[in-house]
């Protein structure tokens, strides 16, 4: 047990686990944000542009049943509710890719300054010259 509870510290410790936390949780909170934003923001001009109709309240309403003589509700599809999440998805999946495209370019521009380039060398001329002078002297 005590060996299990070593390899479990040891794992919560490292800090790809608590960077895939703190990106968790700030993945939520943007979450909400564009959800806002769809909801709040750029569904209600469409909707006023297709003729004033909230996609939140499309729905198929299926077929009332009566159980023991009492009418029950009707269910619902709700594809207006799906229309809606479908784009706050689309949305927040071009959101990650800009900002991890954006440090992908970051990230790519720190390994270009930091890599030193490699000194450069003698040419092939250079080296045969070398080879032809060191023979020369031997004779």
């Amino acid at each position: 047990m005590g060996k299990f509870l070593e390899d479990f510290k040891a794992f919560a410790i490292k800090g790809n686990v608590i960077d895939m936390a703190t990106g968790v949780i700030i993945g939520g909170a943007f979450g909400k944000i564009v959800s806002s934003l769809v909801d709040d923001i750029i569904m209600p001009p469409i909707g006023y542009l297709i003729g004033g109709v909230n996609f939140t309240d499309l729905k198929f309403e299926l077929p009332k049943v009566t159980v023991e003589g009492v009418e029950l509700a009707p269910a619902t599809i709700n594809y207006g509710n799906f229309i809606q999440t479908s784009l706050d998805f689309i949305i927040v999946a071009f959101c990650i890719f800009m900002l991890l495209k954006g440090v992908m370019k970051l990230s790519k521009k720190k390994e270009e300054e930091a890599a030193p380039a490699a000194p450069a060398g003698p040419t092939q001329e250079e080296l045969l010259a070398e080879i032809r002078d060191l023979l020369k002297e031997k004779k």
